[in-house]
């Protein structure tokens, strides 16, 4: 079991992912913005540029064990949802800190989590090109199976 974070754990890791991100948004040519969560303490939202899907924004949010990390994948499926969630099982045996999972208003996120011992620049940077690797391989099939009728 991973026991909590001290407060001045949780702010050096705080100050940790602050630098971190610092560093992506001026280095990282798809990192088009970062913004702080002004409603709660510890949350970032990521805004990438991609090719299959144009933009999307990837969250982070640090609590007293752990990271968790999610991105909006797509809205429900309109139709042929039984394969399409399916086929996203059958993606997550291949993905590494991350799933698939329904969200609200059954939603589609990429979802993960970390713990806080594990955070690295490292390892934020997995975590950022896994979840931005994922979005571009699987967003376009999937939208293909969940909305058959209306994509080419």
């Amino acid at each position: 079991m991973t026991l909590p974070s001290e407060p001045d754990e949780l702010a050096g890791v705080q100050a940790s992912i602050d630098r971190w991100l610092v560093h992506e948004q001026a280095e990282n040519p798809a990192v088009l913005g970062v913004e702080r969560d002004v409603d709660g303490p510890r949350s970032w939202f990521v805004r990438m540029r991609g090719e299959e899907k144009d933009v999307f924004t990837i969250r982070f949010h640090l609590r007293q064990r752990t990271l968790v990390y999610e991105t909006h994948f797509m809205p429900a499926p309109e139709e042929n949802a039984a394969q399409l969630y399916a086929h996203l099982l059958r993606r997550n045996a291949k993905l590494y800190g991350a799933s698939f999972v329904i969200g609200e208003e059954d939603a589609l996120y990429l979802r993960g989590q970390l713990d806080n011992a594990w955070i690295t620049d490292a390892e934020l940077d997995r975590v950022l090109g896994s979840l931005y690797a994922w979005v571009e391989q699987f967003f376009r099939p999937a939208l293909r199976i969940g909305f058959a009728s209306r994509i080419p």
